[in-house]
C-alpha cells in the first residue's frame, strides 16, 4: 500500500492571497482527489489587488526541495508555475532531468493579474529553450504564447498557428488559452503530438473573480495525469473544472478575487475537432 495514493506536485511560487500560485495548485489537486505536494520557487507579497513584493527562495533550497521529495514519493505528475528569473528556470530544468516526476506540465506565467511580473523578461528565452523541450504539454495564455512566439496573435488561425510554432520548440502537447480573446466564448485551442488537434469552448462569465485561472486550469490536468487518465481526457477535465470555477463565484477580496476551487463540474463546454 506504500505510496498507491495519487501524488502530483506544484513546482511554483507562494501566493499569500491563497488564489494562485502553489495554493491554487493544492486546492485542485485536493479537489481532483489526488494528493498534493509542493516545491516553492518563489515567494510573493499578495492579494486580490495585485503583487506588492517577491522574493526567489535560493537554488540551494530548491535543490533541496527536489532531493528531499525524489526521496520518500511517489510522483505520478508534476507542474511548474512562477519560476521568477534564469537562475531559478535552471536549477528547476536540472534537477528535472535527474528526477523522475511522472508527465509535466508546464503553465509559463509571466505576469500576475495586477501586472507585476512574475518572470523575468530574459527568462521567456531559457524556458523556451530548456524547460518547453521537457514538457508533456505547455498551456500559455495568448499574451504568453506571444512572449514565445514572438508575434501578435488575435485570431483564431493565429492561436492555431502559434501552437505548431511551441511545438516546434519541442513541447509535444500544446493548450494555447483563448480567456484573452475578443471572442464571444472562451476558446482554448489544443494540439497534441499525435497531431490530432480540436477547440474547447465554454461561455464567458462576466467576473472579476479569474485570479488564478491559468495555475487551476493546469493543475486539474497535473491531478488528472497523476490519477492515470489520458492526457486528452486530463485537457477536457481541466477546462470543465476551470469553467465551473469561475461561473460558480465565491467572494474574497476587493480586486481580481479567487476562483472557486470547491465548484462542481458540469458539462458547460463544447468540444470541436478540426481534422
Amino acid at each position: 500500500m506504500i505510496n498507491s495514493t495519487p501524488q502530483v506536485l506544484t513546482i511554483a511560487g507562494s501566493d499569500s492571497g491563497g488564489g494562485a500560485g502553489i495554493q491554487a495548485d493544492l486546492k485542485t489537486f485536493q479537489a481532483r482527489e489526488a494528493f498534493g505536494m509542493s516545491i516553492i520557487v518563489a515567494l510573493t507579497a499578495q492579494n486580490t489587488y495585485g503583487v506588492q513584493d517577491s522574493m526567489a527562495i535560493p537554488s540551494s533550497f530548491i535543490e533541496e526541495q527536489f532531493d528531499s521529495l525524489a526521496a520518500d514519493f511517489s510522483i505520478g505528475a508534476a507542474k511548474t508555475g512562477m519560476l521568477a528569473d534564469v537562475e531559478r528556470v535552471e536549477t528547476v530544468v536540472k534537477k528535472l532531468k535527474q528526477v523522475d516526476f511522472g508527465p509535466l506540465i508546464v503553465d509559463p506565467v509571466m505576469v500576475a493579474k495586477g501586472g507585476h511580473h512574475l518572470l523575468q523578461d530574459d527568462a521567456v528565452k531559457t524556458i523556451n529553450e530548456k524547460l518547453l523541450p521537457l514538457a508533456t504539454v505547455v498551456t500559455p495564455n495568448l499574451p504568453e504564447a506571444e512572449g514565445f512566439i514572438g508575434q501578435r496573435i488575435v485570431t483564431d488561425q493565429e492561436m492555431v498557428e502559434a501552437a505548431k510554432k511551441l511545438q516546434n520548440f519541442g513541447t509535444k502537447n500544446v493548450v494555447v488559452k483563448g480567456g484573452h480573446s475578443q471572442n464571444k466564448e472562451a476558446a482554448d485551442f489544443v494540439l497534441l503530438a499525435t497531431g490530432e488537434s480540436f477547440w474547447m469552448s465554454a461561455p464567458r462569465v462576466e467576473t472579476a473573480s479569474t485570479h488564478g485561472t491559468g495555475d487551476t486550469f493546469s493543475a486539474c490536468i497535473a491531478a488528472e495525469l497523476a490519477k492515470g487518465n489520458e492526457l486528452k481526457e486530463a485537457i477536457i477535465t481541466g477546462k470543465r473544472f476551470i469553467h465551473a470555477a469561475i461561473s460558480q463565484p465565491i467572494f474574497v477580496g476587493h480586486g481580481h478575487g479567487p476562483t472557486n476551487h470547491w465548484a462542481k463540474m458540469r458539462d458547460a463546454i463544447s468540444i470541436k475537432a478540426i481534422n
